[in-house]
């Protein structure tokens, strides 16, 4: 669905209900518990129209478009198609449109893979990955948000130390709209707990060494005990696309 711009509030106004939100997940950790992710997506709900909600989904797995689809059905998902997928997530993708209640938007780059490499030379993520991220992912994200005034994101705190402080809601200032992280207290053991238990799609390679999955040529199977994300850009100092940081 999405937003015109003239339809989505003022950033003054979407900063306030930011701060809403945080003093009402405050006062529930103030009783001893963090607010979970059913009370932050309740929120959501309540404060703001389905069409302008999106939720970012990397096919690893579909736990977030599942349980933000339960109190916000046909609310639009967002895959960034970076033309460099394993082809067990693009089956994922394919699931998760047919069996969830959600709409799946493919959010694609304004260059094919065979024009990035016309202009910038083949296997750019192998010299450059940070410019490639950029260009397949983070622009194309960026673009694509300003139709909307909130995002859900699947990002976990037990993911890796850059991931440590993630918290369940935030202004996101370098794309100009309300950044929610409902399962950010989660483990990976808790995902999956969950994924089996609703029978939500998963993608294959979760149980085949690959806890975290990007773009194929990206990405490595980690073992067991190692950092979850060491797999990603293995071997280049690099350990965020850029989509979070």
């Amino acid at each position: 669905m999405s937003l015109t711009t003239e339809q989505r509030r003022s950033v003054d106004e979407l900063k306030e209900l930011v701060g809403q939100g945080n003093a009402e997940f405050e006062a529930i950790a103030a009783s001893g518990t963090e607010a979970t992710a059913e009370q932050v997506i309740a929120w959501v709900a309540k404060n703001f129209a389905a069409d302008s909600i999106a939720v970012a989904c990397s096919m690893a797995d579909s736990v977030l478009p599942h349980i933000v689809s339960q109190q916000i059905p046909n609310v639009d998902v967002l895959f960034l198609d970076t033309g460099y997928h394993f082809a067990e997530t693009v089956v994922t993708r394919n699931e998760v449109a047919r069996a969830l209640p959600i709409r799946v938007v493919d959010v694609k780059p304004k260059q094919t893979v065979a024009e990035q490499d016309a202009q910038y030379g083949e296997k750019l993520w192998s010299r450059d990955p940070n410019l490639c991220c950029q260009l397949r992912k983070v622009d194309p994200l960026h673009n694509s948000l300003q139709n909307y005034e909130l995002w859900f994101t699947g990002v976990r705190r037990d993911e890796a130390p850059t991931r440590a402080n993630t918290p369940l809601l935030v202004w996101d200032e370098k794309n100009g709209l309300v950044k929610v992280n409902p399962l950010a207290a989660w483990t990976f053991d808790q995902l999956i707990d969950y994924a089996t238990e609703n029978k939500v799609p998963v993608n294959l390679l979760l149980s085949n060494g690959y806890p975290s999955i990007g773009c194929e040529p990206c990405t490595k199977p980690v073992a067991e005990g190692e950092d979850p994300r060491s797999g990603r850009w293995a071997g280049a100092n690099k350990t965020e696309c850029g989509l979070h940081i």
